[in-house]
């Protein structure tokens, strides 16, 4: 965990490259780590030299060191974000040194609050030596227990604050130097230089990222927003939801072009455009179990949606083969992973089923890696990140797992750990995996079996439901997560602080982030019916305001819920199912006019489930 604890000490203004400086040793004095877990006194200390303030109120000059020291550091990265930004990204974060005075000034305050208190309080010393002697006489034990435990509250609650500044600041590095700038940019496009990189840098650059700001809404569904994907083009955003139905977006024009019943018996977790099919093939899987593909005419009809596969649990994710036009993967609860291909007769083949022993693991989540599609990853109702390749499964040896990671404080923990979503990076060389009520976490793909992570990311909530997490930018330059406090939290990659945070949902909940395929934003969907839409026109850079407030209260609500309830994962996400479930009952009888005719036959599987009511096989809709 090198990686994961290393610190960056590029000075203000270097030029290093971030991929270095993560693969560094962590002895350089990060001052924000520094900030962090510095204790009262010695924060009081601190303010009290930068003051230039003596014990006998005499002002004393500021040594040269340290007036070099806070030059040097009011120009990097803080993690509150209480400074200005230019688009230019330089000093983009603020002076730490005036974040840091301002804390040690309340701590101090604090100190003398508290003193003051114990000063008023029968026997704590001060003026009415009579009186006192007089009050003390007559005192019972009782008030001299009660102010003893008053003190020790106070002792417990500076110490858990304490902790909790530690625990903000642990596993994070300096913000790498910004390698983009705007105006320079913009010149070199237009005389042509370096013009077919422009796009690039821009969707990757961190100026951009902290001036995302709610562009719109779109809204038609009836129920909670669980799915979304746009098209390879970009164009086109597909919706799904518990509503049953599924909406084809023009998302910039915020109108729906095409509505349709999906054909599925129970919530819908995924709708996927199936690559180089002309956006006329759409896959979708649901809390039935049933893997369905709908077929869209150029007309912006649904022709109708045929069932492929049936999983003997939900099946709550689809992964696509970014080389094929017919062909992706399932994961479900049952533990199996479907191969679907639709170019033949029977689409569906069992791949393997996922165990951990002789115990099947259900399964929340699956990816193909971009880089070498012959392989793909899984996730679900332990702790392990499993790797597959199709052309090596086999059940008999290690049960057919390529190699497997894990945290290593999770590998023998006693807490009942999932996970809830893991997708690879763009070249397929990083995996990101988010735990329920645990943090997300970052690893090399290309590392040996049981390697440790490389990044943590924290401060978010992922309990209440099973909740997505992905990588922003075309060079994964970010990760991006909603929460159960109803916020959208984006990290960078390199350093894992936080560089943007916004409200995301009035239901309290974000579950599901995609970014545009080819411009600077997003689009997210949680409890609330509608999808939001993203962008970066704010005028001015976040200010990250009541971060740390949020961060701390998701920090306490998870230690408050991990010693209360050590095995409550499925209890919520079953009360949330059953919540949205009594709430919906969609009419999936709408039908549009002039329909076409039902011709082809149901595809089916000998893999699929004989214990399941799947629903129909074929069903016939059309646009509303």
């Amino acid at each position: 965990m090198a990686d994961a604890d290393s610190k960056s000490s590029v000075p203000n203004g270097g030029t290093e490259d971030p991929e270095s400086a993560e693969d560094r040793g962590g002895e350089g004095d990060s001052s924000s780590t520094a900030e962090v877990q510095a204790c009262p006194d010695t924060a009081a200390a601190d303010s009290s030299a930068a003051t230039g303030s003596g014990e006998g109120g005499e002002d004393r000059p500021m040594p040269e060191a340290d007036r070099n020291k806070e030059d040097e550091e009011e120009d990097t990265d803080s993690m509150d974000g209480s400074g200005l930004y230019s688009l230019t990204e330089e000093g983009e974060l603020g002076s730490e040194e005036g974040g840091r005075r301002e804390r040690a000034k309340e701590e101090e305050s604090g100190g003398t609050k508290r003193t003051a208190r114990k000063r008023n309080r029968p026997g704590g010393g001060g003026g009415g030596g009579g009186g006192g002697a007089g009050m003390g006489r007559h005192s019972s034990s009782s008030d001299e227990d009660e102010n003893e435990e008053e003190e020790d509250e106070e002792l417990e609650e500076d110490q858990d604050e304490q902790a909790m500044e530690e625990w903000l600041g642990a596993e994070v590095q300096e913000l790498s130097v910004p390698v983009w700038r705007a105006v320079p940019s913009l010149r070199a496009r237009e005389i042509g230089w370096g013009s077919g990189q422009f796009v690039r840098h821009v969707c990757g650059a961190r100026g951009l990222v902290q001036r995302l700001e709610l562009q719109g809404r779109l809204e038609r569904h009836t129920g909670c927003v669980n799915t979304l994907h746009f098209n390879p083009s970009g164009t086109r955003l597909a919706s799904g939801s518990d509503d049953l139905r599924v909406v084809i977006w023009d998302w910039a024009k915020l109108r729906a072009e095409l509505e349709f019943d999906s054909g599925h018996k129970s919530n819908v977790f995924q709708a996927k455009f199936l690559p180089h099919s002309g956006d006329s093939t759409l896959a979708m899987c649901a809390r039935d179990g049933q893997i369905r593909v709908a077929e869209l005419s150029a007309t912006q009809r649904c022709k109708n949606t045929k069932r492929v596969a049936q999983h003997k649990g939900a099946a709550h994710k689809l992964a696509l083969d970014p080389d094929s036009r017919c062909s992706f993967l399932s994961a479900g609860e049952d533990a199996v992973v479907f191969g679907i291909d639709l170019c033949l007769d029977r689409p569906a083949n069992k791949l393997v089923v996922v165990k951990e022993g002789d115990k099947k693991v259900g399964l929340y989540t699956i990816f193909v890696n971009p880089a070498n599609t012959h392989q793909f990853a899984v996730g679900g109702r332990d702790q392990y990140v499993r790797i597959y390749d199709r052309r090596k499964i086999n059940e008999n040896n290690n049960n057919g797992v390529l190699k497997k990671f894990c945290p290593s404080h999770l590998v023998n923990s006693e807490s009942k750990t999932n996970i809830t979503c893991l997708v690879y990076s763009h070249d397929g060389s990083e995996l990101l995996t988010s735990y329920n009520d645990e943090d997300i976490y970052l690893f090399d793909a290309n590392h040996s079996d049981g390697a440790d992570y490389r990044r943590k990311y924290k401060g978010h909530r992922n309990n209440a439901t099973v909740k997505g997490v992905n990588f922003y930018g075309p060079r994964s330059e970010f990760v991006v997560s909603g929460s159960d406090c109803g916020h959208i939290y984006l990290w960078d990659k390199n350093s894992a602080r936080i560089v943007q945070f916004m409200e995301g949902d009035r239901g309290g909940v974000v579950n599901c982030l995609e970014p545009h395929p080819h411009l600077p934003g997003l689009a997210t969907s949680g409890l609330d019916h509608d999808v939001k839409l993203w962008a970066p026109t704010a005028e001015t850079p976040t200010s990250l305001k009541g971060l740390k407030d949020v961060m701390k209260k998701n920090k306490r609500e998870r230690d408050e819920d991990s010693v209360r309830h050590g095995d409550q994962y499925d209890t919520q996400l079953l009360w949330f199912l059953m919540r949205h479930m009594r709430n919906r009952r969609p009419q999936r009888a709408r039908r549009g006019e002039g329909g076409e005719a039902d011709t082809d036959e149901s595809w089916s599987s000998p893999d699929s489930s004989d214990e399941e009511d799947g629903g129909p096989d074929h069903v016939q809709c059309m646009s509303s």
